[in-house]
């Protein structure tokens, strides 16, 4: 890891920058296969499934004999841990719901907001080295609690055509009404589209390796919605003398190993901190299954001393942390004026691997610094909120003046007519 001391300001930019991904023209192919897809769908998708994830399917459809073999296939622990999960997230989500807002804003004008669910959603769930099935109850659980009418859920399958059974358990578990083995450009092409075996979706949901992420950006030029741009997953904890060095260094860890591009900071007012958990991050690396992955990410990270807590603070939220842990005697002064994060984990027994399987709240989060502007999925990701209003004959009398006033002088005669109209007849 770098270290860094005492960054001046002017530099923070270039201390804090991820790493750069370089896909060369990323864009075209990614434009060529969603072309192909929406001219010949399912055969398209079959073509790209032969070609990179090396097997021919003649059904992309997961049937329901699958699911039931997958559901032999997953240990009781594990459904038990999956069931505990699922309820926690549950009971969070549940608890986000708002109900009809109204108001009479003058005599005789009521408005009011109500939120739908968005009707067809559809998720994406990477396979590959990580099959992530925990992002399955991150977003299939919302979308049951917000009444999404489909929830379509693609996923890439194994060179044997099938797909991990923890996947499959907990998307039937968490309501999926749909689920196709397909993945990468070519899933997200058919979301957006739709096939013969993939509905159009309206809004795509989850994370994917660059390709995916620029499919899901392109997606949006052909009218669908995405959940939020994303990037490689990051981690940055701000920790003093009273973090546990061990800890620390599991956490940066625990993000190194989703993937070579990973990016995870330290910042600490203590260099004796940096020094121990840097000789901590070395120990427990080398007893890590995907060691060779966290190792190229733990080069993209950084250790960062600064003088005190202000300067601590005002370089996080310049970063915009994915995920962010607060270890530090002075947490008070942290989360109360963080402005920008992801989801924020306080306290030395307060892993960030809580947040992504089990506390409840959500772990599909704005990266690569959108934590600036964007939230992470919640409940209202899977919803619309919708406006009414009913004007009353005393209503239109007490607001119609200025609405001719107003159009009148945006030159908008139409509409000054709608109320004249309207106002003449009950003179």
């Amino acid at each position: 890891m770098n270290k860094i001391y005492n960054p001046e300001r002017a530099d923070w930019k270039e201390v804090l920058r991820r790493p750069t991904q370089t896909v060369a023209d990323i864009e075209g192919l990614v434009n060529g296969i969603f072309k192909e897809v929406a001219s010949n769908g399912d055969d398209t998708l079959k073509k790209y499934t032969a070609q990179f994830d090396k097997v021919n399917l003649d059904n992309l459809l997961v049937s329901d004999d699958e699911v039931e073999e997958a559901k032999t296939l997953v240990s009781e622990d594990l459904k038990a841990a999956i069931q505990l999960a699922k309820s926690n997230i549950e009971v969070f989500h549940t608890a986000q719901k708002t109900g009809r807002i109204e108001i009479e804003t003058a005599p005789g004008v009521s408005c009011w907001q109500e939120k739908r669910p968005i009707q067809k959603v559809g998720l994406y769930i990477p396979g590959g080295t990580a099959p992530l099935f925990s992002t399955i109850l991150m977003l299939a659980v919302p979308a049951t609690i917000a009444g999404c009418n489909e929830i379509v859920l693609c996923s890439p399958p194994d060179k044997e055509g099938k797909l991990n059974p923890a996947i499959l358990y907990t998307a039937d578990l968490c309501g999926v009404t749909k689920i196709v083995k397909v993945g990468g450009i070519q899933a997200i092409a058919g979301m957006t589209f739709g096939t013969d075996t993939i509905p159009q979706v309206y809004k795509i949901f989850g994370p994917g390796n660059q390709y995916v992420t620029v499919a899901k950006q392109i997606a949006t030029k052909h009218g669908v919605a995405i959940d939020m741009p994303a990037g490689p997953s990051e981690l940055l904890v701000v920790a003093d003398d009273t973090a546990n060095a061990a800890f620390v260094a599991s956490d940066l860890l625990s993000q190194a190993e989703h993937g070579v591009d990973s990016q995870v900071i330290l910042v600490s007012t203590s260099k004796e901190m940096i020094d121990a958990v840097e000789k901590e991050v070395a120990v427990q690396l080398e007893d890590l299954p995907r060691k060779e992955i966290a190792k190229q990410a733990i080069d993209n990270s950084k250790l960062i001393y600064v003088d005190n807590d202000q300067d601590g603070i005002d370089l996080i939220n310049e970063y915009g942390p994915e995920h962010y842990i607060v270890c530090v005697e002075n947490e008070d002064f942290y989360i109360d004026n963080t402005q920008n994060a992801g989801s924020v984990f306080i306290g030395n027994y307060t892993p960030e691997s809580a947040g992504d399987y089990a506390s409840g709240t959500n772990h599909t989060l704005p990266t690569n610094g959108y934590a600036k502007q964007y939230s992470g999925v919640n409940l209202d990701s899977f919803m619309k909120s919708m406006t009414f209003q009913k004007i009353t004959k005393e209503g239109i009398q007490t607001i119609g003046n200025a609405i001719e006033l107003m159009a009148e002088a945006e030159g908008l005669e139409a509409h000054k007519n709608a109320v004249t109209l309207r106002l003449n007849s009950l003179k």
